[in-house]
């Protein structure tokens, strides 16, 4: 059974990346993650299958990673929540929170070791794209079948998260949580802009379209993780969802609501200009000129 409070507190979290399999190990060791056995996931059939009338609560292996930098005031709510949700639906048995925390200043560590989760800690800010790299590393160090990953500050809805595994179940790869085709509390009209522009060169570049190619709420198979490498030095969103249409992948777009975050900013981006500028470099030195 996966103990969704942590039991390595007794030893500092993990500072450095080349200790990833230290950290793992720690994990491995106090909750047998690795001793479940794991049904393969269908990859790539012609026809989605229908859902599993029952889904065996052992049988996938789900790892739900949250990037965190300077989110003491949401990250344990998020957690909490996200416990709530797993327990409730029918991966209850077979699941872990992981945090990557990217060399937050205030008391993120301490906050999500308190509420049940597993943290690894960057030693200085990173970035997202460099944080998700590391939750990658470690997520498939574990032997996740599923990996999903949302946000340490809330605006997603924890109670969500079962609805994006059972759509990997049914024999989707990736799986899109669409802020454009739920429901969206509180947007200024320049992100909704940026957004929208940021989804149309994706859907422009994979030849399919995206409403959403921002969202950090999705969920994948461990084989999405294996193959696709994020190269971006600054952002993993737009990277993943191209790779994985120009790889044939089984991609959906379902609805998911997005509140309003209360103080109105964002720790992981802190200039939206400097993301925006910084991200469209990226998706120009990765697919126009390699």
């Amino acid at each position: 059974m996966i103990i969704g409070k942590s039991n390595i507190k007794s030893t500092p979290s993990v500072i450095y990346v080349a200790d990833i399999s230290l950290f793992c190990e720690a994990i491995i060791s106090d909750n047998n993650f690795l001793k479940y056995p794991s049904k393969e996931i269908n990859q790539r059939n012609d026809d989605i299958p229908e859902p599993h009338e029952t889904i065996n609560e052992n049988s996938h292996k789900v790892i739900i990673t949250i990037p965190a930098f300077n989110e003491e005031e949401t990250v344990g709510n998020v957690i909490e929540k996200v416990h709530k949700a797993m327990k409730n639906s029918n991966y209850s048995y077979n699941y872990l929170i992981l945090v990557v925390n990217d060399g937050s200043s205030d008391k993120t560590i301490n906050v999500a070791e308190n509420t049940g989760a597993h943290v690894f800690s960057h030693c200085k800010n990173n970035g997202l794209a460099e944080t998700f790299r590391t939750e990658m590393k470690i997520c498939l160090k574990l032997g996740a079948d599923i990996i999903v990953h949302t946000d340490a500050d809330g605006q997603y809805n924890a109670e969500e998260i079962p609805n994006l595994i059972e759509h990997v179940e049914k024999g989707y790869d990736l799986v899109l949580g669409s802020r454009f085709k739920g429901a969206i509390e509180r947007m200024t009209i320049m992100k909704r802009f940026g957004n929208r522009a940021f989804s149309l060169l994706i859907s422009l570049i994979a030849k399919r379209r995206i409403s959403d190619g921002q969202t950090g709420f999705r969920a994948f198979t461990r084989k999405v993780a294996e193959e696709i490498t994020i190269e971006s030095s600054y952002t993993y969103t737009q990277e993943q969802i191209i790779k994985a249409c120009k790889m044939d992948y089984k991609i959906i777009e379902i609805p998911t609501s997005f509140a309003k975050r209360d103080d109105n900013t964002s720790r992981l981006m802190k200039n939206p200009l400097d993301y925006a500028i910084r991200a469209w470099k990226d998706i120009i030195k990765l697919y126009f000129f390699k």
